[in-house]
């Protein structure tokens, strides 16, 4: 009798050289058949296709997180193709804005893509693993999560939201035998999105002030093999010259 594939669903997949896009390439090394999800298909084509010209497995899916149709859509897709047992949330972008300026728009849709869209994936993950009663699902915090700073109400609260639930899911189904947990990135992510995005902010900060993504995957892949009697649900990663 052939082992089923162990399937791996990324969602917050976008630059190639970004933390979702590394996150799929490490966990295709490693034998997973890897779902790479995100809202651009240009994107997210451009790295499952990476990830298969290597022999690896991967499968582009267009999805938006804050969605219900589609995340469901997304699961079930995975769910044909294998056992789900990786499910990370990566999803949700730094949204500053001046407190007494900000539309009520805004505040909500930072709350949909960091906090809702990680209560959609987050049980669409659960109801198939717990069928298994197995399985690894990570959500990607950033410093927002643990604490507020001026300009950054809406990303704080959203942010601090999904820790919060983060917390209740690890209570709730690690009994069960899933390994739920949360990662708090604390400071910018030496990758495309600050490099390309922000250059200015890049060569501020130097290759010493932004968090190595490599190391940051490591943290990820040492969750996932954890034993179940040495689970670690909360851990943060920042560089040596963070003030925190």
């Amino acid at each position: 009798m052939s082992t089923p594939q162990k399937v791996a669903v990324i969602i917050g997949v976008g630059a190639a050289n970004g933390m979702g896009a590394s996150l799929c390439r490490r966990f295709a090394a490693s034998g997973y058949h890897v779902y790479v999800a995100g809202r651009t298909a240009e994107k997210v084509n451009t790295v499952a296709e990476s990830i298969s010209s290597t022999g690896k497995l991967a499968t582009a899916f267009t999805c938006d997180a804050t969605s219900p149709e589609q995340v469901k859509g997304l699961f079930d897709a995975a769910a044909e193709t294998g056992d789900i047992s990786l499910a990370i949330y990566n999803a949700g972008n730094n949204m500053p804005g001046e407190f007494l300026n900000m539309e009520p728009s805004y505040f909500e849709s930072c709350w949909r893509v960091a906090c809702f869209g990680g209560f959609l994936f987050s049980q669409q993950a659960l109801l198939h693993m717990n069928e298994k009663k197995k399985g690894t699902l990570i959500f990607t915090g950033a410093s927002a999560s643990l604490r507020g700073k001026p300009f950054f109400s809406a990303f704080t609260a959203a942010k601090a939201g999904l820790r919060a639930l983060s917390q209740s899911l690890a209570r709730e189904f690690g009994p069960k035998g899933i390994h739920v947990a949360h990662i708090v990135i604390d400071g910018a992510i030496d990758g495309d999105r600050i490099n390309k995005g922000r250059p200015e902010v890049a060569e501020k900060l130097g290759k010493d002030g932004l968090v190595d993504m490599e190391g940051i995957i490591d943290i990820y892949e040492m969750i996932e093999g954890q034993p179940s009697r040495a689970w670690t649900h909360e851990i943060d990663v920042r560089t040596s010259t963070e003030q925190f």
